[in-house]
């Protein structure tokens, strides 16, 4: 297959190594420090299988990398938008396109029927911007639980294992979604396919919105989030509020909360990726991953008052000027 990887930071590289070993025809679409240090080094990769170190062909142009068959786009939220504006040059009519994108979708009211089918996120998606840029029949569904840190551009350590859940947007099993779920395991990385995508994202919101915002608050890594005992109860109060907000839209979260905040313990010393943001003085997350959440709850009538002071004290926080020291 063809394959783009658009964008380059920590998740992005980590696809990108894996599939150019498995003999995929893997090209990055980057730019600035990054696409010259893709050029002149290639990826440097370290996971739980070694240190790998791959070449690749990594352009700024979207029509220099041509038309494509599958396009990964690894962006941050905030730079969605532009980044599919981008790819427009390497799509064609049977293009795939999964974004690799922290919190709720912005196609998530697309491509089934219910009570708010067609409408938009005003958090992530105002008035239909983004739904406008990209046919939702190009799209399928994706949730990454890899964690994932960028050393420097195109040098990147991941030291959990990595599992991808794949699902089309409409909830039906399909041959091309057998067809990326097999690519991605030849890359020798756990991917399941799934009939209901939705389930799996409120998991992972479940997981960013107890753990992201929180992290910049405290500077405290995902191991001591959910094990020390002065941040706990704050974390079981945020994590009950979305679980609630995540069953009035049917969703089924499979593990119950004691569990929950153990494999977040268990995920050892590391950095979420708001932080490792927060540090680096990006953007933050806080609107796909927590103002959404809020905005759904809000359409269900389900408060969310913890979560809503602590989205609110994290985005004071990142807009004081000692969040780019």
């Amino acid at each position: 297959m063809n394959i783009c990887i658009a964008g380059a930071g920590a998740i992005g590289c980590t696809l990108a190594a894996r599939l150019t070993q498995s003999g995929q025809n893997v090209k990055v679409l980057a730019r600035g420090a990054t696409l010259e240090a893709l050029q002149k080094k290639g990826i440097h990769l370290t996971d739980i299988d070694g240190k790998h170190r791959v070449n690749v062909i990594a352009s700024d142009s979207a029509e220099e990398l041509g038309s494509q068959d599958l396009i990964f786009i690894c962006s941050k939220a905030p730079a969605l938008p532009t980044m599919l504006k981008l790819i427009a040059p390497m799509l064609q009519e049977k293009t795939m396109v999964i974004p690799v994108v922290n919190g709720i979708p912005w196609w998530y009211f697309q491509g089934i029927e219910g009570r708010f089918s067609g409408d938009c996120i005003q958090a992530i998606d105002p008035e239909g911007s983004v739904s406008k840029l990209l046919p939702y029949n190009h799209l399928i569904g994706c949730v990454v639980f890899i964690t994932a840190f960028r050393n420097s551009p195109g040098v990147v350590t991941s030291t959990n294992p990595h599992l991808i859940v794949f699902g089309e947007i409409n909830h039906q099993m399909s041959e091309r979604l057998e067809q990326v779920r097999k690519v991605m395991e030849d890359a020798g990385i756990e991917a399941r396919a799934t009939d209901n995508i939705r389930d799996q994202i409120w998991t992972k919101v479940a997981a960013n919105i107890t753990s992201n915002p929180l992290s910049v608050v405290t500077k405290g890594t995902l191991e001591q989030l959910y094990s020390d005992t002065r941040l706990k109860p704050l974390v079981r109060k945020v994590l009950d509020e979305v679980l609630l907000v995540a069953a009035a839209y049917g969703a089924r979260i499979r593990f119950d909360p004691h569990t929950f905040m153990e494999l977040g313990a268990g995920m050892g010393a590391v950095k979420t990726s708001m932080l490792q943001d927060y540090e680096a003085g990006q953007p933050l997350e806080l609107d796909a991953i927590g103002y959404t959440v809020l905005e759904l709850a809000n359409k269900v009538s389900i408060p969310m008052a913890t979560t809503q002071q602590l989205l609110d004290l994290t985005h004071f926080i990142a807009s004081q000027p000692q969040a780019n020291s």
